[in-house]
């Protein structure tokens, strides 16, 4: 049987979130993209999920997050790059240093409720967003705390982005574990799960995307996209490596771990690279037939 680009970024499963795939369409990928496109002009993009035990933010949502804004810029979109501190700061050196010419703005870290609706007020009425899309950002729970995978509290490191997804505008989620803005679609299912988190996400979105690692959510993506298109907009196997190499070199740590080891989620960049590699394969494959 031929592979499919869900089969692909649902591989190596670690965590359990192949208990989600029968309670999301087959082609998730495929509709995403279409709603993507559907949904013509600027483009929110938030990611940045903080690690207790290490005080720093994780390897995984960044980089899915940079395939995915270089494939909707290079399709005319606008694109602006929504995280807090100090993921925010890491994605625009990340940006310089590619010459992607994509804004990062950081979103404070507050728990003055005025104050963080005021502030997604102000990026909406500046940017206009067509569609906003988060890819490995933790959503509250139905106590309204931010939980990590073993339920520790994170909110007092946790900006609240998700505020931007209770707006009615058009919106994706990728996530990886159950807790992530999105997720909240599934939320019943996710709390039934053996190995899921028992304070699942409540924040839902319109199109979401699972995956064994957010990163390679953001890749199936751009690989659905890319078939819309009629062009391959995956990123470079070796620049996607650079990537990662340079926000640990900045201080990111691989999510399960804590360590600042080049890998994410404890996959290695070898292994990073055969999923990389597999949807470039598909998608060329499927784009010469």
């Amino acid at each position: 049987m031929t592979r499919t680009i869900e089969d692909i970024v649902l591989d190596h499963d670690r965590r359990g979130i192949n208990a989600l795939r029968p309670h999301v369409p087959a082609d998730f990928c495929g509709q995403a993209a279409r709603y993507v496109l559907d949904h013509p002009g600027p483009v929110i993009i938030t990611t940045g999920f903080y690690i207790l035990m290490s005080d720093a933010p994780e390897t995984d949502g960044p980089p899915g997050a940079f395939a995915i804004g270089n494939a909707v810029r290079s399709l005319g979109h606008t694109v602006v790059h929504l995280a807090d501190a100090p993921v925010a700061g890491m994605m625009s050196s990340w940006l310089g240093h590619a010459g992607d010419p994509s804004r990062v703005v950081d979103f404070p870290i507050s728990a003055d409720a005025a104050g963080n609706a005021g502030f997604v007020s102000a990026i909406v009425d500046e940017f206009q967003p067509a569609l906003v899309i988060s890819i490995e950002r933790c959503s509250p729970d139905a106590e309204g705390i931010y939980r990590n995978m073993r339920g520790r509290d994170i909110s007092p490191q946790t900006a609240r982005i998700d505020q931007l997804f209770g707006r009615g505008l058009p919106s994706v989620g990728i996530g990886d574990g159950g807790n992530e803005i999105g997720m909240g679609n599934l939320a019943d299912v996710v709390a039934g799960a053996d190995r899921l988190p028992d304070h699942p996400a409540v924040v839902g979105c319109d199109r979401l995307i699972i995956s064994s690692t957010s990163n390679w959510g953001g890749y199936g993506l751009v690989a659905a996209l890319s078939l819309e298109a009629g062009r391959n907009l995956l990123p470079d196997v070796d620049t996607d490596a650079d990537c990662i190499r340079f926000l640990v070199d900045a201080g990111a740590v691989s999510g399960v771990s804590g360590e600042h080891d080049y890998l994410v989620d404890e996959f290695t960049l070898e292994e990073n690279a055969a999923v990389l590699s597999e949807l470039h394969d598909l998608v060329n494959a499927r784009l010469q037939s």
